[in-house]
């Protein structure tokens, strides 16, 4: 994985951003975690700041969680204060992205379509443009609820979370061209022997194989599916917070999935921002990736608990 250099059009100061209403946990070399209420923190970042958000809301789940979940009716009006502050700090070239999972109504085999609700709601009502929907297939996710997947099986099991990927502009900061990944085995056969195995022609389909497919253009594109298992129940993490005695965070995403966008979106040194930062997941990726980071969570116990993802964290006096 190749990252591109910082561009003279983004110039970054060395001084990190404060947020003087938010409670300032610790700091690390590229970036600070805080606790407070988002949609006010989110406000005292200077205009058109950051270059990505990287977020995963608490989800309106039926069974509520220690973290909090607002209800499914109420979902959208909940997250779209958050969303209209991050629009105002974004740059005009960044990006705001969102995984939210799904979930099913009470009582009913029938799925809340909040995920979708808050799509339309941040294009059609903040000014967003979808540059593209995403999907994190989770193969070890347990097969919930249990009364419609495993006791009646009339649905089947959940594997899936979608991914908005918001811009400002119809054309944001990306390079996929970062995120390639070894070819099949298949297609290093092709490429071995191109005239062997395909003749460019217009295909049945109405697509166009062009002699160029033949090309070694060192690596595959990455795809909209990222399948990343969420297994994980020995990491540096909870192993820091059992050392130190911290309750870990009981809903984080696999690092993959962060690191996945911060390496699409950004360069290193640009701000990149998680205003629902549970574990800090985010902020860790971005700090490994060498960008700028802030964290922000409403939960003071969660926010110092993070600090298990960073050796060198310095705690304020």
């Amino acid at each position: 994985m190749t990252l591109a250099s910082t561009g003279p059009e983004h110039p970054r100061s060395a001084d990190p951003i404060r947020l003087p209403s938010g409670r300032l946990h610790y700091t690390t070399p590229l970036g600070a975690q805080y606790s407070g209420d988002s949609r006010l923190l989110l406000g005292e970042l200077p205009p058109q700041s950051v270059d990505l958000f990287v977020t995963s809301p608490p989800f309106p789940l039926l069974r509520p969680k220690e973290y909090g979940n607002a209800d499914q009716n109420d979902y959208v009006e909940w997250l779209l204060p958050f969303a209209a502050a991050a629009h105002r700090a974004l740059r005009p070239t960044g990006s705001l992205v969102m995984e939210i999972g799904g979930a099913y109504q009470r009582g009913r085999p029938t799925r809340s379509l909040h995920q979708f609700r808050t799509l339309l709601a941040c294009t059609d009502r903040l000014g967003f443009h979808l540059a593209q929907e995403f999907y994190w297939h989770n193969p070890s996710r347990l097969p919930t609820p249990a009364e419609w997947v495993t006791k009646r099986k009339i649905r089947a099991k959940d594997t899936v979370n979608t991914i908005w990927w918001l811009s400002k502009t119809p054309h944001p900061r990306a390079d996929t061209t970062k995120l390639k990944t070894p070819y099949s085995a298949s297609m290093k056969k092709l490429l071995a022997d191109p005239d062997r195995h395909y003749r460019p022609m217009l295909r049945p389909s109405g697509h166009t194989v062009s002699e160029h497919f033949g090309q070694d253009t060192g690596g595959a594109l990455p795809a909209t599916l990222l399948s990343v298992p969420n297994s994980t129940s020995n990491d540096a993490y909870l192993r820091a917070c059992r050392l130190r005695g911290t309750r870990p965070h009981p809903a984080r995403y696999p690092a993959r999935i962060p690191e996945f966008f911060i390496t699409l979106c950004t360069n290193p040194g640009d701000l990149v921002v998680d205003f629902f930062s549970g574990s800090n997941t985010t902020g860790h990726s971005a700090e490994l990736l060498g960008r700028r980071w802030l964290g922000i969570d409403l939960d003071t116990d969660y926010a110092a608990a993070s600090a298990a993802r960073f050796p060198q964290a310095a705690v304020p006096a």
